[in-house]
């Protein structure tokens, strides 16, 4: 009972994260805010780390890899999130990165030997992207340039979050998980600072209203310090494969806090096309639920974490 409460508080956080991320973009410029956030979390996990007494990665090898997953999952991923979803509604924002596991499968097929594809995880795939395409279609008549360059940073965001976790999956399976997510977001956090003081101004003049800060304290805290706490916690206490049915949740979450909070509205692409990578999803989880009752549990490496 407890890992079920857990495994749907879980839910709810990761889907209302596009909402705050939302809230605060109306004040503050993307890619700091991104970057900010991550500065915050990095500091705080660093000192659970600490207090733990975990043992930091020590090879020289262990360290490309944090570095390149770092700039893959926070600078690339984090950093198109936050900038496209100052152009998009936060629902879609979710809803288009929840391909995130039909990327993953693909570039798992190169990486995992465990994890080739079948015809049920194409057709999975295929449904993902179809249920993009539709999203995309008229995008540009309908909502104007900025919101076509928004959509596709988030698949993009998708795409790069996706390359990340397959590379930790086969790569970073012996480093300790914290450790590991600190120093991810050390490396991901200094890029996105660098390139947003640069070009967004100094974050000391920005227009920190109360909702901005709330926002920012909300993602830092909730968002990556807590939200990861419960996922290593549930994925030791849970059938690993159902923690996997979070990323068909998390986009329904996203869309009706996004209709509740901002009055977003939904049109039947978004329906449509929202119903196409969900039900893609489904397929590539279902299935792998199904091999894993019959074989072992496997790490969870394809949920999109906003």
């Amino acid at each position: 009972m407890k890992a079920r409460i857990v495994w749907l508080i879980l839910c709810l956080i990761w889907g209302s994260t596009w909402l705050f991320i939302k809230i605060g973009l109306a004040d503050l410029p993307p890619i700091t805010f991104a970057g900010i956030r991550f500065l915050l979390a990095s500091l705080i996990l660093t000192l659970m780390v600490l207090a733990r007494r975990a043992t930091w990665p020590r090879t020289r090898r262990d360290w490309i890899l944090i570095a390149v997953v770092g700039i893959l999952q926070f600078t690339l991923n984090y950093g198109l999130v936050f900038w496209g979803e100052q152009h998009i509604s936060s629902g879609l924002a979710a809803v288009l990165q929840s391909s995130f596991p039909a990327f993953g499968l693909v570039i798992a097929h190169f990486y995992l030997p465990q994890e080739r594809l079948t015809t049920g995880r194409v057709v999975g795939v295929m449904l993902g992207v179809s249920g993009v395409a539709v999203i995309f279609s008229d995008q540009l008549s309908i909502a104007g340039t900025m919101a076509l360059l928004g959509s596709m940073a988030l698949v993009l965001s998708a795409f790069f979050g996706s390359y990340g976790n397959v590379l930790v999956k086969a790569y970073g399976g012996k480093i300790d998980p914290q450790a590991f997510a600190a120093s991810q977001m050390i490396f991901g956090f200094v890029p996105l600072l660098t390139i947003g003081i640069s070009t967004e101004g100094n974050p000391f003049r920005f227009h920190w209203t109360t909702m901005a800060v709330v926002s920012l304290l909300y993602l830092t805290i909730v968002g990556s310090v807590v939200a990861f706490a419960l996922y290593y916690w549930l994925v030791r206490n849970m059938d690993v494969t159902n923690t996997m049915l979070i990323a068909l949740i998390t986009p329904v979450v996203a869309v009706i806090l996004g209709m509740i909070v901002l009055h977003e509205r939904l049109n039947w692409r978004l329906l449509a096309g929202g119903a196409c990578i969900i039900s893609g999803i489904g397929l590539i989880v279902l299935r792998k639920r199904h091999k894993s009752v019959s074989t072992s549990a496997e790490e969870p490496e394809l949920i999109p974490k906003p």
